[in-house]
């Protein structure tokens, strides 16, 4: 089978491994297959060789057949790029929503760099952080993207990392308390800080997944500590929100030295 007739079959044999994976199958094999397309099992045999030799499926010692690395590494690539497109409708919408700095923050190492800020009217604006690189330990954005990391990650990740407080109020002074944080964070599902990150500054993250549930980017809200403190939980709860209408885009089924307000906390 050729051209675009062809290219729909085999796409359906994706399709079909795809949802096996979903439902946490290790794979379907011919047979198995040719049910669920309807299609003889030797057309089946014939493209799954095909779809096997260019790296689309795998074939596993017990002959079943699952989705092979080069869709994963498409679907990565395509998810990175996406990144930025599906995060500015959300993020605009909370910023305006709650009249508070939204930043777009990525894990680097033990740090955190924001990727994008969009920023509200009023007089208290985060300007220049995009780009910018501080420590992930005080920061909400920066236990966010850690959500998923088990205590031994994070001690190999924050080995030799320092742990001197930036804030007045801080709660992690090293990996034992880093985990407890990531931990509560991982409940609730969205961090939030309290003049841990900078004096007279709060924040909340909630962390955005890709495709394969993995944590890819967190969004952040950062305002002045008097005017977030009280409502820390209803900004965590609506970032939280924001954040997975992000990853739902994305494919997902459902310390620093400067000053002035609204940096990524």
């Amino acid at each position: 089978m050729t051209g675009a007739a062809g290219v729909v079959r085999d796409l359906a044999l994706l399709e079909r491994l795809a949802d096996a994976q979903a439902t946490g199958d290790p794979g379907l094999g011919v047979s198995a297959l040719s049910e669920l397309v309807g299609r003889e099992k030797s057309q089946v045999s014939r493209a799954l060789g095909r779809l096997a030799s260019a790296g689309l499926v795998e074939r596993a010692p017990d002959r079943r057949y699952r989705i092979g690395w080069r869709v994963y590494a498409i679907a990565a690539r395509t998810a990175r790029g996406q990144l930025l497109p599906a995060a500015l409708g959300p993020m605009r919408a909370l910023s305006g929503d709650i009249g508070e700095t939204v930043h777009l923050c990525v894990l680097d190492g033990d740090g955190i760099v924001t990727l994008r800020s969009e920023l509200p009217g009023h007089g208290f604006r985060g300007v220049g952080w995009v780009g910018t690189r501080v420590a992930a330990q005080g920061t909400s954005a920066g236990r966010a993207l850690l959500m998923d990391a088990t205590a031994p990650d994070l001690a190999e990740r924050f080995a030799g990392a320092s742990f001197v407080p930036t804030g007045p109020r801080p709660r992690v002074r090293d990996v034992e308390t880093l985990a407890d944080v990531v931990a509560e964070a991982r409940r609730i599902g969205y961090a939030a800080v309290d003049e841990e990150f900078e004096a007279g500054v709060a924040g909340v993250s909630a962390p955005i997944r890709d495709f394969t549930g993995t944590v890819v980017a967190a969004l952040n809200v950062s305002a002045p500590a008097v005017r977030l403190r009280a409502k820390l939980p209803e900004v965590g709860e609506r970032t939280r929100e924001a954040a997975e209408s992000v990853s739902r885009e994305l494919g997902w089924g459902a310390g620093s030295s400067r000053t002035g307000f609204a940096g990524p906390s």
